[in-house]
This record gives C-alpha cells, sequence and structure tokens, in this order.
C-alpha cells in the first residue's frame, strides 16, 4: 500500500521520480470517507508538474490501433486508468508514476477518437456508444494479454471502468469510479432534469445541432469550447496554457469530432447505435449491481457530482466498498488531486 515513507516522498520531502512529480505543490484539499471528515488529502500537483509521458506506445485492438501510455514493471499489477471528455491520457500523469513507484504497471489508453488511437478501417461506423467503448478496453486487455485489471477513471472512463465491473467482472480486480455510477440509461436520459443540472450540461445539447459538430471540427472554435469546459467544471484548478495544450493536441485526431458528437447524441437517443452491441445495452437498461471491490470518489466541486455524498448510487454497489468527497476539487480529478486518486487506486485493491 502507500505507506507514509512513499507519501512524504510524494510530498516533496523525500527524493526520487514521486517527490520530482509532485514538488512544489500547492495546498491540500480535505478528503472524507463515507460521508465522515477523514485524514487531509495530500496536495495536489501544480500546473506542469510533469510535461508529458514517454512516447505513447501503440497495439491493434480489436476495431483499433490504439495508442497508449505504460508506466511501472512489465509484470507488476495492472492499473488501467481511463480519461473522459474533454480530456486525453495527460489528466494522469501525475498519477502514472505514484502508482509505478509502488509496483504498479499502469496503462493509459486513449479511448477511440483521441490522440495517437485510430480505427484500422476508414468502413468502422464512427461509435461513441457506452459499450463500445468499453469493448475497446476489453479488446486492448486481450491484446497486452493482461487477464486482468484494477480500472480508474472519470467521466467517460468512469463510466467504461463501470460498465466492464459489472458485465465483465472477471476482468475487473477492482474499481475506481469517479460519480460512482456512470452507467448510461437511455431512457431515465429522456427525462428532464432540475433546471440546474440540465444548465451544466449546455454543451451535450449545443452538440445536438450541427452548430455543434461545426465548432468541434473548427480546430480554433473547439480549443476555445473544451478550454471553456475546463474553465466551468474544475473552478479552482490553476492549470496553465500550456498544460491545456498538451491535452488538446489530442483532439486533432481526424475521428475527434465524429466520435464526441455520436456519444452525446447517443446518450440522448438522438443518433442510433449499432445492432451488435444491442445485446449489452439490454443488460446495461436493468442498472446491474457492480459486485468487485470499489472505491466512488466525488469532487466537490464538480457541477456533475451527484447530491447526497454518493448516496444515490449506493445501491448499485454490492462488494467491498468504501465513498470519499474531495472538497476544493473538480471534474478533472485524476489531474487535479493525483495523490488522492492514486491512494485509492491502492486502497480499491487491498480492501
Amino acid at each position: 500500500m502507500i505507506n507514509r515513507r512513499t507519501f512524504s516522498k510524494a510530498l516533496g520531502l523525500g527524493t526520487g521520480t514521486a517527490a520530482a512529480t509532485l514538488a512544489g505543490t500547492p495546498a491540500a484539499s480535505a478528503t472524507t470517507r463515507g460521508g465522515t471528515a477523514g485524514t487531509p488529502a495530500a496536495p495536489a500537483a501544480g500546473p506542469g508538474s510533469r510535461t508529458s509521458f514517454a512516447t505513447p506506445k501503440q497495439v491493434r485492438a480489436g476495431v483499433l490501433n490504439v495508442g497508449y501510455a505504460e508506466a511501472g514493471p512489465a509484470h507488476g499489477p495492472v492499473v488501467i486508468c481511463l480519461h473522459g471528455w474533454p480530456y486525453d491520457i495527460h489528466s494522469f500523469a501525475d498519477v502514472a508514476p505514484l502508482l509505478a513507484a509502488e509496483g504498479y504497471r499502469v496503462i493509459v489508453p486513449h479511448l477511440r477518437g483521441h490522440g495517437t488511437t485510430r480505427f484500422l478501417s476508414a468502413r468502422t461506423f464512427r461509435n461513441a456508444q457506452q459499450s463500445a467503448i468499453a469493448l475497446d478496453i476489453i479488446a486492448l486487455m486481450d491484446a497486452l494479454k493482461i487477464e486482468k485489471a484494477v480500472l480508474a477513471g472519470f467521466d467517460w472512463g468512469a463510466r467504461t471502468a463501470d460498465i466492464i465491473a459489472a458485465l465483465w467482472p472477471e476482468r475487473c480486480k477492482a474499481l475506481v469510479s469517479v460519480g460512482g455510477y456512470l452507467v448510461t440509461n437511455l431512457a431515465a436520459n429522456l427525462e428532464p432534469l432540475a433546471p440546474a443540472a440540465e444548465h451544466a450540461w449546455w454543451y451535450q445539447y449545443y452538440f445536438a445541432t450541427e452548430r455543434g459538430r461545426k465548432a468541434m471540427e473548427d480546430p480554433v472554435k473547439r480549443n476555445d469550447l473544451t478550454r471553456l469546459v475546463w474553465d466551468i467544471v474544475s473552478p479552482t484548478w490553476d492549470f496553465d496554457d500550456a498544460t491545456f495544450e498538451r491535452t488538446a493536441t489530442s483532439f486533432e485526431n481526424p475521428d475527434y469530432a465524429d466520435i464526441v458528437i455520436h456519444n452525446y447524441r447517443w446518450r440522448l437517443s438522438l443518433a442510433d447505435g449499432e445492432r451488435r452491441y444491442d445485446r449489452f445495452e439490454e443488460r446495461l437498461a436493468t442498472r446491474p449491481v457492480i459486485e468487485v471491490p470499489a472505491i466512488a470518489l466525488d469532487a466537490e466541486l464538480d457541477p456533475f457530482t451527484a447530491p447526497g455524498n454518493g448516496s444515490s448510487y449506493r445501491d448499485r454497489f454490492a462488494g467491498a466498498y468504501d465513498h470519499r468527497t474531495l472538497t476544493g476539487i473538480g471534474h478533472n480529478l485524476p489531474q487535479e488531486a493525483p495523490v488522492d486518486f492514486a491512494r485509492a487506486v491502492v486502497d480499491v485493491d487491498h480492501l
């Protein structure tokens, strides 16, 4: 587990990779576990604390040639970290070395339509429904000969990890899910939310229009839009231009606009998926319970964090479980609070 000595290094009190990664970080956020006050969280990494991963690797997996970063020992227990929108693998640039220092093999893939991940065929439908993305990760695990892994993610990545944990628990050793249970229910999504919640989803409705599609296809408007989302959903995260721009290069993927637009239109039943995924979507529509060990992380300042301190989704987790709320943290939790995220990964592996 991440012990006191390791975290002292992470806080800049020692030497080595972890210390270099998190040296000179700002004040800590407070963490609560299970709805009660806990120990103070370690500081979040400052902007630009790591400039990049090593050169991404590539592997053919399913319908994709997947670009991914890797850190840690080749034969260590595997953690797969999954990013969301509008982000990329750099959300885990500070998480990965912390986990690698603990002996984990860390795999951080670009989701379809992002970064260096490419479709193998120009004829493949640019589908971003939830089960298709989850099966991408299963295919990646098969390609890398990974039988089982801890899955950890936020936003699209948390949803993907939740789905694998629910439908293929034999491939998921344990789960860290920012936002808790995020499996999309198409029928429920047809019902209106409270006005404040609808307001937070403004871009989802923008993407339902052709104006929204054109904005995502225009490099300048796309970057302005995604930068605005970063500012809104992470109101206290003091990132710099370089931090945003290193991620924004992933949005230059030729399939990016198609994937993003399809994902949000599919969620609103405005775009069809593919019939070959129907059996998985039918199972997901039943809101299957997750039985693997799980830690749910909620970010206090994320406008998408469900009210109730995790109570709204508690019944969807039937195995060993913990819930933690990070105060002062926004939507991009792994990049805003990498030590808290890494600690959750190590802790869930020992639940």
